[in-house]
This record gives C-alpha cells, structure tokens and sequence, in this order.
C-alpha cells in the first residue's frame, strides 16, 4: 500500500489537471479532423485512445520531472517532499516505473496510422529534454507548449495521415495557451525559484505578468479565429468563442493576484474549463452550419 501511494505522487494521478491538459489538445485536434465519412465509433474509439495516452505519458512525465529536478525539489516548499525529493522512492525504482509507463503508451500508440506512429516517437526528444531548459532559459513555458500540445498534431494526424495548415495553425494557438497557464502556474514557486536559480517566464515578466498573459491569451484568440477561418466555420462558431474570450480576459487576467499561490493554482486549473469550451467551439463549427 506504501509503494501505491508513493506511485500515487509520484505520477500525479490524484491531481486530474495535469493529464487533462495533456488530453485537451489531443482532442481538439481529433475533433477538427473528424469527418462524417468516419463512423462515430472510430471517433470515440481514438478519444479513449488519446485519454489513456495522455495519462501514461503524463505520469511517466513527471517521473522523468521529478527525476531531474530532484536536486532542485529538495529545496522548494511546494516539491520538497515529492517521493524522489525525500527519499522515500530511489531513483532506480522511479525510473522503472516510467519505463513500464512509456511501455503501456506504446502499446496505446501502435492502434494509430503509421505517420502519427512516427510523429509519436518523433516527439520524444521534446517530452525527456523540457524537464532541463529551466535551467538554461527563461522561455521553459514555451518548451512545455511545444511538447504538451502535440497530441493536437497527433489528433489530426490519425485521421488525416497529413499535417495541414488548419492543424499547424491550431497547433501554435495551443503553444501559446499553455505559454499562459503555465506562466501563471509558475507564479506559485517564484521565490523559491529565484533563490535556487531555477528560470521561468514567471520570473522574466513578473514586473508586468497580466500584460504577458494578455499578450499570450490574445495570440492563441486570433489563431483560434483563424482555424475556424480556414475551415470555414459558419457565424455561430465565432459567437461560441464569446465565452472563450470572457474566461482567459475577465476571468483569469482579471482576477490573477501573483502574490497568493492559492490563487495562481486556482486560475491555473480553471483552464481545464477552456479545455471543455474549446471542444464545445470545435463541435459548433463543425456541425452546425449557420
């Protein structure tokens, strides 16, 4: 019972948040791609699929997260007593229970098309290298953008066997989503993270954080437009993303106060709701034509 709990932590599996915003972009990229032609059942089939993924390579994630920053957690309030951290998990166990992890994903990816196989493994480097750029740039938010928001790729990929320009536009939306949430999310540990060294984007733009998000949120509204352009979304599908547009700037730019970390991790798991509302934008433009 020790050992599940400590799995538990390690994996993050009791905090939803995480693999949930890995599994929001998956979606949102199936859902784009998705077309009548294709039985619902293969539609809902692939959204299992992109699920369980998104929780095996999220958990083996933070593995991998904990691994690497083992050193740096030790001496965060948040981190420090992580199962890595404080000793109560070793390495080598750690790392075998990632490996076992990334073993089940495979076995989830190899349901797929050959292309997005090859995205799949392409993207590794991405997945095993995030974990270190804290420690040489400022800009770690936008690595984990790049690499969280790639099963957007892969959702369109499965379907399509082709990245278009929809998918890519689409995809640099959600990069710059993510820049945001995860600006704030690191907003939590900014003292700490100053004093030990650590680089965040929370910490680059901490004299003017909401003109950042802003900045970030507006980039990721215009290319979510632009999307729905391409694809020749009907009007409704523009007034959906009303409630998109109310949530990132009178919500969560409004209400950010960096200085109270309850609040940071409060607005920063209220993007799970932009997860949903983007899905519900997707299924507006593409099934209902006025």
């Amino acid at each position: 019972m020790k050992q599940l709990n400590l799995f538990i932590q390690i994996t993050r599996l009791g905090r939803p948040i995480g693999y949930l915003l890995l599994f929001w972009p998956c979606l949102w990229g199936l859902t784009l791609a998705y077309n009548q032609n294709i039985p619902i059942k293969v539609y809902i089939f692939y959204c299992l699929l992109f699920f369980l993924g998104s929780v095996l390579m999220r958990s083996a994630g933070c593995i991998v997260n904990d691994i690497s920053d083992k050193n740096f957690d030790k001496k965060v309030e948040r981190t420090k007593n992580r199962p890595i951290a404080s000793g109560k998990m070793s390495v080598t166990i750690a790392a075998s229970y990632a490996i076992f992890l990334c073993c089940l994903a495979l076995i989830v990816l190899i349901n797929f098309n050959n292309f997005t196989i090859y995205l799949a493994f392409a993207s590794m480097p991405l997945a095993f290298t995030y974990p270190l750029m804290k420690r040489f740039t400022y800009w770690p938010q936008l690595f984990l953008g790049i690499t969280f928001n790639y099963g957007l790729i892969l959702g369109w990929t499965s379907i399509n066997d082709a990245i278009n320009l929809e998918a890519i536009v689409f995809y640099f939306a959600a990069i710059f989503w993510t820049l945001g949430y995860d600006t704030i999310y690191g907003y939590q540990d900014i003292n700490d993270d100053e004093i030990i060294g650590v680089k965040s984007t929370s910490i680059k733009f901490k004299k003017n954080p909401k003109k950042f998000l802003l900045l970030c949120y507006s980039i990721f509204f215009i290319l979510l437009a632009v999307t729905g352009f391409i694809m020749e979304f009907k009007l409704l599908f523009y007034f959906s993303l009303i409630f998109t547009f109310s949530h990132l700037f009178f919500y969560q730019i409004k209400n950010l106060n960096i200085k109270k970390p309850s609040n940071c991790l409060k607005i920063f798991k209220s993007n799970n709701y932009i997860g949903l509302i983007v899905f519900f934008n997707l299924l507006i433009g593409k099934f209902i034509y006025i």
